[in-house]
């Protein structure tokens, strides 16, 4: 079975441990052909650079090179040169003719593992990439890539320079004008535009999560500076939501009023201010508080390496985030009203006090969380103590047992946590083809959480042959094990009509409304790496805009995802 992933690949390299840059110029473009150059510097070395395309083409170098190699498929071809000279700046110049294939692109360019800017037109465009020959065999650092993608494209605010999804613009440059502050930035919360606090915080808890855990992975995928910039979107944005000790901004945008409006983040009427909604010691929003307490210790150490200043930022925001949480309780939704009939925490708010204090103690190995986690686990022990049901943004026992796990390094912990995922692997619902059937809602996402919480148990010594295979195989489920990717843009048949407002819309000046959400075609523009809410108990599956229970895409659905992604990528180098 042959698997398609789209990814950009082109890779700039100069050997006998040299030290350079390579840049990319596109100089010419033709009906039938492009003229382009590369710009190497560097020291004393021989250089090569190996070229993919996305359609065949007849590649001609014009001057400061050879061709080495060409795959019989005429897709990739390797370039190369004398040695460098010390200082030395060579240029490498090159046509490619289409022969009838007009859409002919070289698909990216990384020099030692990172990407180098070859435009944005260039960004992501489909390239066959062929397996081992068999169901389950996936290039992960591939759809690492393209699920950081999509979480480019659900960022809010004033976008960066280097944004890499051309058809995404600033936008909601108004957040927080309604209250004197500037709550700009964050991510939209799934096909709408409302910015949700509690599910933004438990998508970069696990985000971060799977940094800290598998930084090796996203290195070898050539993502990890795009995997901490993700993270930082959202934890700036927390950052600036906690505006004292005792009060916190939680959401941003009214659900009723945002469901009511289709077209682009771009274009909401600066009229209309959005609502800010947050949480005090009036109320509290132990739930909230403590989602996102965890999210910053979570993401403290993942800075901690490369921005020692920021993590120590982000760490004493979870401290006193903590601290909120703990002594004023109450669910947040009895505050942010709005978001009851939207991100309600049905399981209370005990896993995320846990959660939090067993996330500042990795953090910090400070001996005073660990009696924090003690009394949480005692207090609300039927809950913690207990065989839960799921993992995600709502219920984080499973998450809680797995992190105590490894953290204390308790037996007792390591029991509740083979207890869940023995029940997840062996009792469970599964649909006829194998995915494991937690919930009709977001299927897949489901899936995928549970994948990655066994998978780090499985990292702590829990059952971990067995846990790993059945990761593995919830993770092809998505990828096309079943014949189909769940994955927009990537892989056999992936989806084309997500439920979401950005990508369905066409470009601009057309006009984008409801009859956007209508459309019968494909959505125009590509949500790359979004996973879809995923097929039905028996594994129907309708790739239909107006299904938002099997079509929808959201912050959440990509968390667990991705940080599976990375652990099965750490573990199959």
């Amino acid at each position: 079975m042959c698997t398609q992933l789209y990814i950009a690949l082109a890779v700039c390299w100069l050997t006998a441990g040299a030290y350079g840059t390579c840049t990319y110029k596109l100089r010419t473009e033709f009906t039938g052909a492009t003229q382009a150059e590369f710009d190497l510097s560097g020291e004393t070395g021989d250089w090569a650079i190996d070229m993919v395309f996305d359609a065949k083409v007849m590649l001609k170098i014009m001057s400061g090179g050879t061709v080495k190699s060409a795959s019989a498929d005429e897709l990739k071809f390797t370039i190369g040169g004398e040695q460098l000279k010390p200082g030395e700046t060579h240029t490498v110049s090159y046509e490619a003719r289409y022969d009838g294939n007009p859409g002919a692109n070289l698909i990216g360019a990384t020099f030692k593992g990172k990407a180098i800017d070859i435009g944005p037109v260039s960004t992501v465009w489909p390239v066959t990439i062929v397996p081992d020959g068999e169901p389950g065999h996936y290039n992960y650092g591939a759809v690492i890539h393209a699920s950081l993608l999509f979480y480019e494209a659900q960022r809010s605010g004033k976008l960066p320079t280097d944004k890499r999804i051309h058809w995404r613009g600033d936008s909601m440059l108004d957040d927080g004008k309604d209250v004197g502050k500037d709550l700009t930035g964050g991510y939209f919360d799934a096909g709408d535009l409302v910015k949700f606090g509690f599910p933004m915080a438990a998508s970069m808890t696990l985000l971060a999560w799977g940094v800290v855990d598998y930084a090796d992975a996203y290195q070898k995928a050539g993502e990890l500076d795009n995997a901490l910039k993700a993270i930082k979107w959202g934890t700036d944005y927390f950052i600036k939501c906690h505006t004292s000790d005792t009060e916190f901004y939680g959401q941003v945008g009214n659900g009723e009023e945002d469901h009511a409006v289709w077209g682009r983040p771009e274009e909401w009427p600066k009229s209309k201010v959005r609502p800010a909604y947050k949480v005090t010691t009036a109320h509290g929003g132990t739930d909230l508080l403590g989602e996102t307490s965890a999210a910053l210790a979570a993401a403290s150490m993942a800075f901690n390496a490369t921005d020692p200043n920021y993590s120590v930022t982000l760490l004493t925001h979870a401290k006193s985030l903590y601290t909120f949480a703990d002594k004023h309780r109450s669910t947040y939704t009895a505050e942010i009203t709005d978001a009851q009939n939207f991100y309600k925490s049905w399981s209370g708010f005990g896993d995320e006090l846990a959660w939090a204090a067993t996330w500042l103690l990795r953090a910090t190995n400070d001996s005073q969380y660990r009696s924090e986690i003690d009394k949480h686990f005692n207090e609300f022990s039927v809950q913690l103590t207990g065989r839960p049901t799921q993992f995600g943004w709502d219920d984080k026992t499973a998450g809680v047992q797995v992190l105590a796990a490894e953290v204390t390094g308790d037996q007792k912990y390591k029991t509740l946590a083979k207890n869940f995922c023995d029940w997840v692997v062996y009792t469970a619902p599964k649909t006829p083809k194998g995915m494991v059937y937690i919930d009709q809602w977001g299927t897949l996402r489901h899936a995928s959480n549970v994948a990655f919480v066994c998978l780090q148990a499985a990292k702590v010594g829990i059952n971990p042959e067995v846990y790993k295979r059945f990761a593995k195989s919830q993770i092809g489920y998505a990828l096309g094990d079943t014949g189909r990717s769940f994955v927009v843009g990537v892989g056999v048949n992936p989806p084309t009509r997500p439920h979401h407002r950005s990508s369905s819309c066409p470009n601009e000046p057309v006009i984008c409304d409801y009859s956007a959400m209508s459309n019968p075609g494909p959505n125009p523009q590509i949500l790359t790496g979004a996973l879809v809410g995923g097929p039905d108990k028996n594994d129907g599956y309708a790739d239909k805009r107006d299904d938002f229970v099997h079509n929808e895409v959201a912050m959440d659905y990509n968390a667990g995802f991705q940080g599976a992604l990375a652990a099965l990528l750490h573990l199959n180098p």
